[in-house]
């Protein structure tokens, strides 16, 4: 059994799971797998290809080390990095409610966009038994589906899978002691390795250990078949409370640990956006933010990360082991970013890159090996990009697009514009060197060359030089407002 090797594996070779060298049986059976990089997509594989998804939770674009995360160790993730293509400009569209999450992954089920998909939340059972979603047209075109992990739906996710191990339908649970934290470092009462507290060690054991050895066990299976697969992994890590085994943690010293270019004791309009001091999220650390409270939130997030990368080294081994790693597209994002820190804030309720921005890395057979593009993408493309893999017409609601032609042609379009909202409270609209961002009840806008600002610090909306610029963003944003359905005025806010 695929278990049975990965154990006699990292018994021959001693720390295996934790050191760089663990990388080289993923690279090498890889390089065995995928024998040329320049086939066509079209002829790589005979019949429908499988499909691996590994989401995960709250993890921001640049927390991979081998994507600009300098301070994190993510071999895994590297190796992934390196055996395909990387999307560096990949976001969540946003949310109608502080769950960022729910948002995001009910825009990944049904295919609409923020809007109309929070309207799909309150049929959704209409929308399975009508339309169908994403796993029931995979199911319909002869895939056999796989699930384990966190589940945000409000459907019953053991109908719309054929194999269901450990489906969480929440999140690991928060205690007192993991809010308004460390106010100093005399305050040690939170250990993020202490069982104790529960969270990600309810049970017994890591919840990400868990979905790991759920891969394994569906791997078990899959091998013993010809049919195509679709395998949905869906981390909670790294999600609060970011715990970790203290090897983890110990690997990352608070004086390694850099505070990020745009730390701010406070954010200025926190309150006017909905990341105010009773925010669920924004209650994690102390207010004001403090540069040791920031550091350790960042330690506890790396750590969780680095754990996690172990794991999905087992998953990705697990998949070579199993023989289809040469048929098999593996797709690793996350749902949507998080703060820890950055611009006074902790969570994702904000319109920052460090929130609404994500890594998206693409493998497998035809697609060729350490190349990244920039173009403008959703994370949600992923969906549509499935159906042209596997031959499936694109339903009529979903309004993402595959990424294949951007994958074969490097001068391939992504979208002019990225669209961005949460609630009524904030609303974005990106270019690929500007950013314009309304805070509607302030009411302020904030204007960002990224170009020569990439942290987003500097706000140049009343800069005459940008006079332009300001105008021509608004007027994008407005338009993206009419194509999507979005009907709050912002006229007020615009000054239009």
């Amino acid at each position: 059994m695929i278990k049975e090797h990965l154990t006699c594996w990292s018994k021959k070779i001693p720390g295996l799971f934790l050191s760089s060298l663990s990388v080289l049986p993923l690279m090498v059976l890889s390089l065995l797998a995928y024998k040329s990089d320049r086939s066509p997509l079209s002829e790589s594989v005979v019949g429908k290809p499988n499909i691996l998804l590994i989401l995960t939770d709250d993890q921001a674009y640049n927390t991979i080390h081998a994507l600009g995360g300098n301070e994190i160790f993510t071999p895994h993730l590297d190796s992934l990095a390196h055996s395909g293509v990387t999307f560096t400009n990949t976001f969540n569209m946003g949310s109608w409610q502080g769950a960022v999450c729910t948002a995001s992954r009910t825009m990944l089920l049904t295919g609409m966009p923020l809007w109309e998909a929070q309207l799909s939340e309150k049929k959704i059972d209409d929308i399975i038994a009508t339309t169908g979603i994403w796993i029931q047209h995979l199911k319909a075109a002869g895939y056999e589906t796989y699930m384990s992990g966190k589940w945000q739906g409000k459907t019953d996710v053991k109908a719309l899978f054929d194999h269901v191990l450990h489906a969480n339908t929440g999140g690991p649970n928060q205690t007192p002691e993991g809010y308004n934290r460390p106010l100093s470092p005399n305050d040690s009462l939170w250990k993020p390795w202490d069982e104790k507290f529960g969270g990600f060690w309810k049970g017994g054991k890591h919840w990400s250990e868990v979905l790991a050895d759920d891969a394994l066990a569906h791997f078990d299976e899959i091998a013993k078949k010809e049919t195509p697969f679709f395998l949905y992994l869906s981390f909670n890590a790294p999600h609060d409370p970011r715990q970790a085994p203290k090897k983890f943690v110990d690997r990352y010293p608070l004086d390694k640990i850099s505070l990020p270019a745009n730390y701010l004791d406070d954010y200025p309009y926190k309150e006017k956006i909905g990341s105010g001091v009773d925010s669920r999220d924004e209650k994690l650390a102390p207010f004001p933010r403090t540069p040791y409270a920031v550091k350790k939130n960042i330690q506890e997030y790396y750590a969780i990360i680095s754990h996690m990368d172990e794991q999905i080294g087992r998953i990705l081994r697990a998949l070579a082991l199993s023989g289809k790693l040469n048929t098999t597209y593996v797709f690793f994002t996350s749902d949507h970013g998080l703060a820890v820190g950055h611009h006074g804030l902790m969570g994702k309720q904000n319109m920052f890159e460090h929130s609404v921005r994500v890594p998206l890395i693409v493998s497998g057979p035809g697609i060729p090996k350490g190349e990244k593009r920039e173009q403008q993408i959703y994370l949600q493309d992923i969906m549509a990009t499935s159906y042209e893999l596997g031959g499936i017409k694109k339903p009529d609601q979903v309004y993402f697009n595959s990424i294949i032609p951007i994958v074969k042609n490097k001068k391939s379009s992504g979208y002019p514009e990225i669209y961005g909202g949460y609630m009524n409270l904030q609303r974005m609209v990106r270019t690929d060197r500007y950013k314009l961002i309304v805070y509607p009840k302030a009411p302020k806008v904030l204007l960002f060359d990224l170009k020569n600002d990439p942290d987003e610090i500097r706000d140049v909306s009343d800069q005459a030089s940008y006079k332009k610029v300001l105008q021509d963003m608004k007027e994008r944003l407005i338009r993206q407002q009419s194509q999507l359905k979005d009907t709050l005025d912002l006229a007020n806010a615009l000054n239009m």
